[in-house]
């Protein structure tokens, strides 16, 4: 199986609400270690939140912020331990 039909599969679980978390993905049949890789790669592409076991698809909504924040260099706001918060300037920071 292809990376990119494994990752369609297992974010359409994980989207049913039927998983919620890694370990569950491997009782549903899944190989740890392919679930692993397609938790990152779901995560690298704005798909999915991840806080140890537990696995959250994010809202459409959070994906293009999370993606905005991310990669807008010009952006007035960053992403920080979860947080967002306003960007600071170099010369007000203490």
């Amino acid at each position: 199986m292809r990376d990119e039909d494994l990752d369609w599969e297992i974010y359409r679980a994980l989207l049913d609400g039927k998983v919620r978390t890694a370990t569950g993905l491997v009782a549903a049949g899944y190989e740890g270690s392919l679930v692993e890789a397609s938790l990152g790669r779901l995560g690298k592409a704005f798909l999915i939140e991840r806080e140890g076991d537990s696995v959250r698809v994010l809202s459409f909504q959070e994906s293009l912020l999370l993606c905005q924040l991310k990669n807008g260099k010009d952006s007035p706001l960053c992403f920080e331990n979860g947080v967002i918060r306003v960007k600071m300037d170099e010369g007000r920071k203490g």
